[in-house]
Parts: structure tokens; C-alpha cells; sequence
């Protein structure tokens, strides 16, 4: 706050406004002459004074010059007194033609009177109001701003000026529209996603009236693999937005959205009892050719439907149910159609029910968990890593096997999902971690192969570091070795050379397993290979897998690389692998994978023996 203008604290000029008729009146010269001293004193005292708010006022200036917010004061009527360059910038007005003009005049016809009162009643009530309104610029366009207004008063408490900040939105309100177009719609076709799907299927259901039913079609195109291989994923990715367009067209009215890959979900509400033909019409539809390129392009299409409210009221059950319809119809063949019926439902309905479960589980995330299994140097059982493992807590089923829900997880493409929440999860741990007791040392995560070849690995890696503060160093990443070799994901090598290059250390899981081992350890970036633990089980019984052990110890010595036995479970194998030279062991025969707060203090319990154990020996 700059010091306001007072005599209060000025004594030299009070001194000299005393001084100043002694000048005049006091006979002798001498003291006449002492009074002038101190009254050029005080002048120069005032001087000074008017000097250093003069400094003040223009310091004051520069910074409302300069802010990017726009200021605006303006009278008790709210007429404008002065604004600043960046009202100019923002709403086009020069500061001459808005002297003298109520301040309401930008205001855009977007708020109704009783928003005004309330504005105004605040204002007068509190002295300031803050909130988001839409003004015009100087050309007409509407842009929404964020308001701060405080009201200035007098002694007397009454309002004298209003000081006005604001903002210009419009840039980030354009932002946040696209991340919730991003978050609802399919990014290739425009329509709705899954996501987005479920919430329009239950407000259809909810909003169903007597006589009104709602007929479901999920619809899988045959074949698009065969495409994509005979044409190229772009022209693929052509077909399958032409397809969608289509579909639209014909469902016009409806509610048509893709649920990712080659599936779409369409949605019609009807007061007509004519599901079958609507089903069958719309396979005619669609069968019609596609032209792409020079090719016409007949598709098979499989669908599955359903109808509510008779297959159902809930949009979680109808939406098993649909599935259940429609991979059935996969099963019998494909180029058909199936409409569910209750044999389907006990069929399939305890895989379909464990996927509808997997969704609510990441839609609530409280069921899922990370599990951390401890890596060890075999010889002194020093902790040199963690792998971080996925684990389901089912409310009903207790603890779910990951064999049996990462399948299922792939299958209805449901692993980005989960990949996603394990790097945030894992991040945040490491991240409590590095501001506890707990060992510094890296986090291992597993990266499924839908998040190599959907190609966003890299931003997600990036902003978790950056939101939680971590190096790349501190997280690892595990690849298994069929990601690596499935053509989907295309050269992994300038990929984890990037990512190796910003730090992150790189493994292959699962090694010797695969084919190609040898000739992808030659070529890719990596610092750590995993031996499966199919090799380990029968050490040090079985010759064969000893060899093999300690051939893929000696390649991976001369190559520079790091070896991490996985399954080590006693204390013979784990001698065994002390004398062939492995570094790292992890197994049962140190620990199990074990939740976040048995970890703990398993690690505090034992950091504390270790010190009481130095101590004793310190003083003994």
C-alpha cells in the first residue's frame, strides 16, 4: 500500500507553518532569522513529500498499465472515470470514448434482472462482488469475463467509486468445452463414446412414458481387421467414419455412438411393436456397398438388440444384456443378427456381470487397488525396487484373480482405462513415498499394449510427473515381450529410445518367451530384463533351466544389462542365483505382493530392528 498524504507525521512542516508569522512579528533579527531557517526546511520537507507521491501515483499507473486485467473506475453512479490498456484490449473501447458512460452499456443481454439485483444488492451490502458475466465488445461479440468489484466509500460510509477488475474467459471457457467434448466424444467419428452412451441410454430409459418401449442395436462390423490390412488403417479409419455417417442417417431421431474399435450402439424410443424389422432394416441399411476409393466395399455386420422396458429398466442390465446378444451372434457365426433372450443372460451373464462390475469399479475407483511386490538383492536381500500390481477388491466376491479380470479387461476394451489409473495411482504413491520413511527407490508399472498403440503414453507419463513432482527415474516401465513384437504397435524402438532418453528406466517382462529375444535386446533401449519365472521353478533341480539361467545372465553381463529373476520362492533358488551372479530376485521368497499399509509397516518395523540392532551393537 502506498502512504497516504498527512501532516499527522510531518512535524518539519508544522514547525514551519509556526515559523512562517514569526518571520514578520519577532523584533530581534537573529531569531527572525532562525524562523526562515525553519521554514525552508519545512517547505523542503514538503517538497519532498509532494515529490515522493508524485513517484508513487505514476509507479501506480505503470502497474495498472501494465496488469493483463482491465480496470475500470468508475463514480458512485457507475459512470466511468478511467480505464486502463488492457480494457482497450479486451473490449476495443479507447479510454475517450468510454469517459462519462455508465458501465453498463458493454453489458451483453444475457442476464435477466434479477441477476442484477442480486449484483447490486451484494455490492452495496459487502462492498465487493466477484463472479463471471458476459459483456460486448466494441463490434457487437458477446465474450464472458470474470468480474472482481469493490466498492470504495468515504468516512461516512457512503460508496464514492467503484474499482472494477476483469478477465477475459472465453479462451479457457473455449477449453474447457473441448475436454468435455473430448471426454464424450469419439474423437474419429464425432459421435458419442461410451462414456457418453451410458448416461444417454439411462436418461432414455428414465424418461420412458406409458407405451413407449426402446429398441437397442449393438452393432459390430465383420471383417475391418481384413480391411485395415488390404487398404491401410487410414483408409480404414475412412470407412469407419463413413459407416458411423451412415448409421446416423438412418437413425435419425435416435441415439447413435460409438463404443470404440468396430462397435456402435444405437438407441430408438417407439411407440411402434416392430423391434425385428427395425433390426432387419437397418442390417439392410448397412449392407448396402461402401465407396472408398475405387472400391466398392460391401460389410458384414453382426447385431446383437434388445428391447426395453421388457428385456429390462436398468441401462446397466440392458447394456450386459445387449452384449450378451451380441456376442452370442459372434459365436454362431457372424452376418447375423440376435436379439437377447433369457437362455443368453444365464449363459454368459457371470463374464458380462464381471465386466459391468469392472466399469462401476473404475467409475468409483474405491474397489481397485495397487499391491507392491518388493525386488531384492539376493545376497544381502537389500531392496532395490518395487513392482507395482493391479489388484480388485470385488464388494460381493472378496478378491478378484487378475487372470481372470485383465482378460476380460482387453477383450472389452476396458485396459487403457485401467493402465491409466495404475500410472496415476502408482505416481501418487511414489510420490507420498519420497516424503516418508519409506525406501527411495523406483516404482515398476506394467504398460498394456492398448496404450502403446493408442499412442498416449507419453502425455500420461508427462503430466503425472509433472503433477506429482516426480523424475522419470523414480518410475520404471514394464513391457512384456509380446507387446514388443506385435505389429499393431509398430517400431517400439525411437518410442522407448524417447522415453529412455527423458529417464525413464525400461524392462522387458516375461523374458524368453517370445521369439525374437535376442535380435530385440540387440536393437531396443532397455536396462533390465525379467526371467520368467517358468525358468526358475524347478532351480537348482533341472539342468536345463539352470543353463538357461546362467546363459541369459552371461548375454545379459556382456550387453550391460540388468537381470531381475522373477518366482524366487526359496532359499535354494535364491542361492543359486547368488552363485551364477544374478543381481536381482523378486518372489514370495522375500515377500508377497502386499497392500500399501501391510508395506508399510512391515518396512517401518523393520528399519526400526535395524536401528535398535546398531544401537545395541554400539553400545555394547
Amino acid at each position: 500500500m502506498w502512504p497516504t498524504v498527512s501532516l499527522n507525521n510531518r512535524p518539519l512542516v508544522w514547525v514551519a507553518l509556526v515559523a512562517l508569522p514569526a518571520c514578520v512579528w519577532i523584533p530581534d533579527a537573529l531569531l527572525r532569522l532562525v524562523a526562515a531557517f525553519f521554514v525552508v526546511v519545512g517547505i523542503w520537507d514538503a517538497w519532498r513529500l509532494v515529490r515522493q507521491q508524485r513517484v508513487y501515483m505514476q509507479l501506480s499507473q505503470d502497474v495498472i498499465s501494465l496488469t493483463g486485467d482491465a480496470v475500470v473506475v468508475s463514480d458512485a453512479d457507475n459512470r466511468v472515470m478511467a480505464v486502463n490498456p488492457a480494457f482497450t484490449e479486451i473490449t476495443g473501447y479507447e479510454s475517450t470514448e468510454m469517459v462519462g458512460l455508465k458501465l453498463e452499456t458493454l453489458a451483453a443481454p444475457r442476464h435477466d434482472k434479477a441477476f442484477y439485483q442480486t449484483f447490486w444488492s451484494t455490492l452495496k451490502s459487502t462492498g465487493r462482488w466477484e463472479g463471471e458475466m458476459w459483456n460486448r465488445r466494441k463490434h457487437g461479440d458477446e465474450y464472458p469475463e470474470w468480474l472482481k468489484v469493490r466498492a470504495v466509500t468515504n468516512k461516512r460510509g457512503e460508496i464514492t467509486h467503484f474499482i472494477s477488475l476483469f478477465t477475459d474467459i472465453s479462451a479457457q471457457k473455449a477449453r474447457e468445452q473441448d475436454l468435455r467434448r473430448i471426454g464424450y466424444e469419439d474423437p474419429l467419428t464425432g459421435l458419442p463414446n461410451r462414456r457418453r452412451l451410458h448416461d444417454l441410454m439411462a436418461s432414455r430409459v428414465r424418461h420412458l412414458r406409458a407405451g413407449e418401449s426402446l429398441d437397442l442395436a449393438l452393432v459390430d462390423i465383420d471383417g475391418l481387421k481384413t480391411v485395415n490390412d488390404g487398404l491401410g488403417i487410414e483408409q480404414g479409419d475412412r470407412l469407419l467414419a463413413r459407416f458411423a455417417q451412415r448409421l446416423a442417417s438412418y437413425a435419425a431421431g435416435g441415439v447413435v455412438g460409438r463404443l470404440g474399435g468396430d462397435e456402435f450402439l444405437v438407441i430408438r424410443t417407439t411407440t411402434f411393436d416392430d423391434h425385428d424389422k427395425w433390426v432387419a432394416d437397418l442390417r439392410e441399411h448397412m449392407s448396402n456397398p461402401f465407396e472408398i476409393g475405387e472400391q466398392s466395399l460391401r460389410l458384414g455386420i453382426t447385431v446383437g438388440s434388445c428391447r426395453a422396458p421388457e428385456d429390462g429398466r436398468d441401462s446397466g442390465v440392458l447394456f450386459q444384456r445387449i452384449e450378451s446378444a451380441l456376442y452370442s451372434a459372434k459365436r454362431l457365426g457372424r452376418n447375423h443378427s440376435l436379439r437377447f433372450r433369457p437362455a443368453l443372460d444365464k449363459q454368459d451373464n457371470p463374464q458380462l456381470a464381471l465386466v459391468s462390475d469392472l466399469r462401476a469399479a473404475l467409475v468409483s475407483g474405491d474397489q481397485l487397488e495397487l499391491h507392491y511386490q518388493t525386488q531384492h538383492h539376493p545376497g544381502s536381500g537389500e531392496l532395490t525396487g518395487m513392482e507395482a500390481l493391479l489388484r480388485w477388491r470385488h464388494p460381493r466376491d472378496g478378491m478378484i484373480s487378475p487372470g481372470d479380470f485383465i482378460p476380460l479387461a482387453e477383450r472389452h476394451g476396458l485396459m487403457t482405462e485401467l493402465g491409466t489409473w495404475v500410472i496415476e495411482k502408482a505416481c501418487a504413491q511414489q510420490a507420498h513415498w519420497q516424503n516418508s520413511a519409506m525406501p527411495k527407490v523406483t516404482i515398476w508399472i506394467n504398460i498394456s499394449a492398448l496404450q502403446l498403440f493408442h499412442g498416449d503414453l507419453e502425455s500420461q507419463l508427462a503430466g503425472c510427473l509433472k503433477r506429482y513432482r516426480l523424475r522419470p527415474a523414480q518410475i520404471g516401465l514394464e513391457l512384456t515381450e509380446s507387446v514388443l513384437l506385435d505389429e499393431r504397435a509398430g517400431d517400439m524402438g525411437p518410442r522407448l529410445k524417447a522415453l529412455r532418453d527423458q529417464g525413464f528406466p525400461i524392462a522387458i517382462d516375461d523374458f524368453g518367451t517370445g521369439y525374437s529375444s535376442l535380435a530385440y535386446l540387440k536393437r531396443l533401449p532397455v536396462d533390465k530384463v525379467k526371467l520368467d519365472r517358468a525358468f526358475i521353478r524347478e532351480l537348482p533341480e533341472s539342468q536345463a533351466d539352470s543353463a538357461i539361467v546362467k546363459a541369459v545372465l552371461a548375454m545379459a553381463e556382456g550387453m550391460g544389462l540388468d537381470v531381475v529373476a522373477e518366482g524366487v520362492e526359496t532359499k535354494a533358488q535364491c542361492q543359486f542365483l547368488v552363485d551364477a551372479g544374478c543381481g536381482i530376485v523378486q518372489g514370495f521368497y522375500f515377500s508377497r505382493p502386499l497392500p500399501v499399509p501391510e508395506l508399510e509397516t512391515r518396512w517401518l518395523r523393520n528399519a526400526s530392528g535395524h536401528a535398535e540392532a546398531s544401537l545395541a551393537q554400539s553400545t555394547s
